[in-house]
């Protein structure tokens, strides 16, 4: 290891002997008060030393200092695997997982905006309304009462709900949950207000009404009492009143397809009451300032002016400037947050904490430039600068090389992923991490060169008139048979023009970053089909059934059901998962485990990473399976490992690995570099060659300018974010933008290549 820094005392964070996941007890010291980076390859450890063992420690300690009645709603992490933390403060995480879902939160609300925006009205507003409660869609006086703060009323399409050329005995009811003979189904059969062989189109107004509408009353079933409702009630208070991403897969398909939401006529989807709305502070009503974009509504904040609320004004103009310098001045206040993508959610939560008078803590950052375009990666820097010059201890894990070159000190690990990973490459200062000889270290300086010759195109997917969310009546033609990148600033409308009219086509394959559904028990190996394989080799080698190699199955531990864990519920204190005492982790019973394929039993198989269970498995689909998931990049992470610790970025290239083994024709890509070392960048674009080159049309959505080198085409939308953007302001080669571009993403483009 290269060692550029000597310890400085209590003045840095010790680590000694940290082993957490794939650390290889490792010990450094980190200075406090200054911007640390972590680099290395995908795998190398930087999450299991920074958040895994830092954070989490702080945290734990944190959290210890509660009662255990306060602590029952919080999470009880287990104390990371290391021998001693020395010098911890407070640390705060900002991380990219997406922000409440729920549809009552907003970016306003997130970031207080909402709260301050209120007081504003409550004081200024004419006519006076009320307290600042009278302006929230969140309380019972400020909130629209015929959509109860929602915004949308939903009118439900009862043909989704029942086959009217059936009778109830013949199964009419096509909602999840009511089949015939089903619990409620017995109930509404047996009601008496209908007949069960009845047709539905024979039922009388009255009969239809009943079966659709009617109110809770209580029915007689045999000897038994129970409340019945009209499909429609029930269906509305028991499905439609829930939260959608709460749902079963199933029950939000139904939704999806059955239920048709409309802005609510009383408030035209503003969520507030008339009272509300009818109080204005120059002209506009808080409605529409939240409506505004960020931008405009900062203007807007400027120019009022008025001494009993000047506080409250300069918190809410200082905070609206921070969103518009981070690259969100895009957005408005009344964006749901649950629609955000992890960058944007890592950056309103970013903002969150530079008003903070808090200092002396330690903010730990999860690669913060993701979704950022060069251009707004600078403005992102200056923020986390800030951060630190407050007086604060910055931790970023991060790949970008702009990122880096703001760092104080660097941590390398590497120098490679999983096992081969987990050990200090280098510490020091930045100029002593490019003189190194680390992975990193040479990477620094690596630029991907323009095309000498790019591909023709074999036709394309035309787009005309696009106009969702910022698009203002776009025509594009998308070329086919190369690889296509389309960049542009964060909130320029690349996503709503590709997602919004490719992905759905036909042949069109999206692997995207977005969770992956599936239970605890999930992991690669099922995700992908590689357990179907693995299994029914052990069952032929050892002339057994191949259940037996399933841990949802015949061989699973009886004790912890094949999870590997037991949760144990403490009563007050939050579930604590403890590793199973019966099988210690391994999830399958002792007779499984000594079944042998090559000498190895089924545990031992699923903990090996991609790239060893490629040399293992030498034939057939699971080395198919395997060779696709190393050409992805995921050669580092194992087997058996829970779905639920895959990075955006890793879920994203598994479900490329997928899609590669259909006959697909067009690939789109989002950000496929989000997570990627320096290194594996180049190992990317050797795939999307490969991809190409096998006959498919690869579209990309990217910011890294290595991709847009490597481009055959160029999309360049913009010019800004929002109501700036929604405009193809180029399209040609790489080589072209160089030459003669004059947008954002030429400049930097420019500067990267050195033309």
């Amino acid at each position: 290891m290269n060692q550029a820094r000597p310890a400085d005392g209590h003045q840095d964070i010790q680590v000694r002997g940290a082993r957490e996941n794939n650390l290889a007890d490792i010990s450094l010291d980190i200075p406090k008060r200054r911007l640390t980076v972590f680099t290395g390859v995908s795998g190398s450890g930087k999450s299991s030393l920074v958040f895994g063992t830092i954070a989490a420690e702080s945290q734990r300690m944190i959290n210890e200092t509660y009662t255990a009645f306060l602590q029952s709603f919080m999470a009880s992490p287990s104390r990371p695997d290391v021998d001693a933390l020395h010098n911890l403060s407070a640390a705060i995480v900002v991380d990219q997982e997406r922000m409440g879902t729920g549809s009552r939160s907003t970016v306003g609300t997130a970031t207080d905006a909402s709260t301050m925006l209120r007081i504003i009205f409550s004081r200024l507003g004419v006519p006076h309304v009320g307290t600042s409660s009278a302006f929230s869609f969140n309380t019972p006086d400020g909130m629209c009462p015929r959509c109860e703060g929602m915004g949308q009323v939903s009118d439900v399409d009862v043909d989704q709900l029942v086959d009217r050329e059936l009778s109830l005995n013949e199964g009419a009811i096509t909602v999840p949950g009511f089949a015939v003979d089903s619990w409620y189904w017995q109930i509404m059969a047996n009601s008496g207000f209908y007949s069960p062989d009845t047709k539905l189109k024979e039922f009388t107004e009255r009969e239809w009404a009943d079966f659709l509408h009617k109110p809770a009353v209580k029915v007689k079933v045999g000897s038994n009492n129970f409340t019945y409702e009209g499909l429609i009630t029930k269906i509305t208070r028991t499905v439609l009143g829930k939260d959608r991403e709460s749902m079963q897969s199933h029950i939000r398909a139904f939704v999806d397809r059955a239920v048709v939401f409309a802005d609510c006529p009383d408030c035209g989807g503003t969520r507030l009451a008339a009272a509300a709305l009818s109080s204005r502070i120059d002209g506009l009503n808080i409605a529409e300032c939240s409506a505004m974009q960020i931008s405009d509504l900062a203007a807007v904040v400027a120019r009022i002016d008025d001494p009993g609320v000047a506080p409250m004004l300069t918190g809410l103009r200082e905070l609206l400037h921070s969103l518009i310098e981070i690259g969100l001045g895009y957005l408005s206040l009344d964006r749901p947050s649950g629609t955000l993508s992890g960058g944007e959610a890592q950056r309103v939560k970013m903002v969150r904490h530079l008003g903070s008078s808090l200092t002396d803590i330690t903010y730990v950052f999860d690669e913060p430039s993701t979704g950022l375009h060069p251009h707004d990666i600078r403005r992102m820097n200056d923020l986390l600068v800030r951060l630190r010059d407050k007086g604060n201890t910055v931790l970023v894990v991060e790949h970008k090389p702009e990122v880096i070159a703001i760092a104080d000190h660097v941590v390398d690990l590497g120098p490679g992923a999983g096992t081969a990973g987990g050990r200090l490459c280098y510490t020091g200062d930045v100029a002593g991490l490019r003189a190194s000889d680390t992975l990193t270290g040479r990477h620094l300086g690596h630029r991907a060169r323009l095309r000498e010759t790019v591909r023709t195109p074999r036709g394309h997917l035309s787009v005309k008139d696009a106009n969702l969310h910022n698009l203002k009546d776009v025509n594009v033609d998308v070329p086919l048979g190369v690889l296509a990148v389309v960049t542009g600033v964060a909130g320029s409308g690349k996503s709503s023009l590709i997602h919004g009219y490719l992905a759905r086509r036909e042949g069109v394959v999206v692997a995207d970053q977005s969770p992956i559904r599936g239970s605890r028990r999930s992991n690669p190996a099922t995700y992908t089909g590689l357990l179907n394989p693995i299994r029914t080799a052990f069952a032929k080698a050892n002339g057994v059934k191949a259940a037996l190699f399933s841990a949802n199955s015949e061989g699973a531990c009886p004790k912890c059901n094949g999870l590997g864990l037991v949760y144990t519920d403490l009563a007050m204190m939050a579930a604590v998962a403890s590793v199973c005492e019966q099988c210690e982790g391994r999830r399958f019973t002792p007779e499984v485990l000594t079944y042998r394929l090559n000498g190895k039993n089924i545990s031992e198989v699923l903990d090996m990473p991609v790239a060893e269970a490629h040399e293992f498995f030498t034939t057939g689909q699971a080395r198919a399976i395997l060779g696709r998931l190393a050409d992805v990049g995921l050669g580092y992470v194992r087997l058996g490992q829970p779905l639920s610790t895959l990075s955006g970025g890793e879920r994203q290239r598994l479900k490329l690995a997928i899609s590669m083994a259909e006959k697909s024709s067009t690939y789109i890509l989002d950000e496929p570099t989000t997570g990627l070392h320096l290194a594996d960048v180049d190992k990317l674009l050797a795939l999307m060659d490969r991809l190409v080159d096998d006959g498919n049309s690869v579209i990309v959505i990217e910011h890294h300018q290595a991709v847009m080198a490597h481009a055959d085409w160029l999309i360049d939308i913009g010019p800004g974010g929002g109501h700036d953007g929604g405009r193809v302001v180029f399209e040609g080669t790489p080589a072209q933008l160089v030459s003669g571009g004059d947008t954002l993403t030429a400049r930097h483009l420019r500067e990267y290549v050195g033309a």
